[in-house]
């Protein structure tokens, strides 16, 4: 009796072995070795060609769960990390409250997320979340609701990774078609935005030889158009990818062997030329949008133990850089004689002056607000004079920040939100509030929709912060 259920249950078992099997050779079992599979599916010169051997293993590996979340019918988007314009600042018309009472803006729901600081992108009444299961030892990328938090699908596949100050903290980027994740362990997925049918995949471990950074993937992909960009080191600095396929379309070059960090390459023009500005491990680069050439790189710029930060890029060829572990801050600028392009400090800041340890510093307005090392709030202008500080208990930690209408939304490490007039001479908090009630809330913010969406180590929270009383009136008038 037991031989025949186990006979016919043979099948299954063999499948689900074999599938196992793959997943813990190509996606990395506890042991793997860091490019030990590079032979077969990376070469020196990877241009036109597609990873079908990591591709086939994730898709087979992977698991779809349908949902009963339904997309919101809300107009607002924040598509990637730090919005649609890189610049963690929204420009939607809707008309948001300019203070709070003591019980804050409306909290819309919640929803419990794995340990980590991923952010979220919203589009299409729809919010995206790359995350960890622990219990099964997998990546998630999750499609929630705007409305009320619910998942409308989950997309998973196994990847073993081991609690280090949390799992993920990357941020998709989407766009109507598709949404593209990075995982803790440099796993690049593309998935159908709508219904979260897989697409295509990259393991930039496998595929690059890059090395996954202390503490993960910090890295956040960036949508070009038609084209996806990325960082992964090792065996190109940069790469440039095809959105609906996942072909590659160039690669850089990377003679000095820069890793991967944790900040996203950013575009930027300059003399008519586009370019994505990179800092990599030894220093920061500047590559061809159009075919991945190497146009300038200096090391005059670079952090020892981790680059987090993100570049800002400001008019007039300049590039502001900021990073913790004493790097303080500095500004290049960008020349360009004759078709050659070349890097040049302006200034340099000490980290007591002006620096950011984790967050990208916005700019706005002629002006750079940042939480500085000592967790107080600054604004500096952009010859690196600093024009006021938080000061007094007005610290802020590594807590993340986003601009809207000339307000700052401002979280400190435990979740307390505080709203400042980014636009007075002076640090001017309007309300404040205990959002969550955890620790390490350092995920990036999302704005969408009269929405914002913060999280701490373990919960996400979306709160109404549109302007109660013109929405009470507008009610009224209908």
């Amino acid at each position: 009796m037991h031989s025949a259920r186990i006979a016919k249950a043979l099948p299954a078992l063999l499948a689900a072995l074999g599938a196992a099997l793959i997943a813990f050779l190509l996606l990395g079992g506890p042991g793997a070795r860091a490019g030990s599979l590079a032979t077969r599916v990376a070469g020196t010169d990877m241009a036109g060609k597609t990873r079908e051997q990591v591709t086939v293993a994730i898709e087979t590996a992977s698991t779809l769960l349908a949902c009963d979340g339904v997309p919101a019918s809300i107009e607002g988007a924040w598509p990637c990390f730090r919005g649609a314009k890189l610049d963690a600042i929204s420009t939607e018309r809707v008309q948001l409250a300019r203070a709070w009472g003591p019980e804050g803006p409306p909290v819309l729901w919640t929803a419990e997320v794995g340990e980590g600081y991923a952010g979220a992108a919203v589009l299409n009444g729809r919010v995206y979340l790359i995350d960890y299961d622990r219990e099964a030892q997998s990546d998630v990328v999750r499609c929630l609701s705007l409305a009320d938090g619910k998942d409308i699908w989950r997309f998973s596949y196994p990847v073993p990774v081991k609690r280090n100050h949390g799992m993920s903290r990357t941020v998709p980027a989407v766009t109507p078609s598709h949404v593209v994740t990075i995982g803790p362990k440099c796993h690049v997925v593309c998935l159908n935005a709508e219904t979260g049918a897989f697409v295509w995949a990259i393991d930039l471990v496998r595929a690059w030889k890059a090395r996954v950074p202390q503490w993960y993937a910090g890295q956040c992909p960036l949508i070009d158009k038609d084209r996806v960009i990325l960082a992964p080191g090792g065996d190109a600095l940069l790469i440039a990818v095809e959105l609906a396929t996942g072909k590659v379309l160039w690669q850089s070059p990377n003679p000095m062997r820069w890793k991967m960090t944790h900040a996203t390459p950013m575009p930027m023009e300059r003399s008519g030329k586009r370019m994505y500005v990179y800092p990599g491990s030894g220093g920061v680069a500047g590559i061809a949008a159009e075919d991945g050439a190497l146009l300038w790189q200096t090391d005059a710029w670079k952090i020892s133990i981790a680059t987090v930060p993100s570049p800002i890029v400001i008019g007039g060829g300049r590039v502001f850089l900021t990073g913790g572990y004493n790097a303080g801050s500095m500004m290049l600028k960008i020349d360009a004689e004759g078709g050659a392009f070349a890097a040049r400090t302006l200034f340099a800041l000490d980290p007591k002056v002006f620096a950011s340890i984790q967050q990208t510093p916005i700019l706005y307005r002629e002006r750079l607000f940042a939480v500085k090392y000592d967790g107080r709030l600054a604004c500096a202008d952009l010859d690196g004079n600093v024009l006021w500080t938080s000061g007094g208990a007005a610290a802020f930690g590594l807590g993340p920040y986003a601009l809207a209408q000339g307000l700052l939304y401002v979280v400190n490490d435990k979740g307390r939100l505080t709203l400042v007039d980014a636009d007075a001479n002076e640090y001017r908090p309007l309300g404040e509030f205990d959002a969550l009630a955890g620790h390490d809330a350092w995920g990036p913010l999302a704005i969408a929709g009269g929405r914002l969406i913060m999280r701490d180590f373990t919960r996400m929270v979306c709160l109404d912060i549109r302007d109660q009383a013109a929405l009470a009136a507008e009610g009224g008038a209908r």
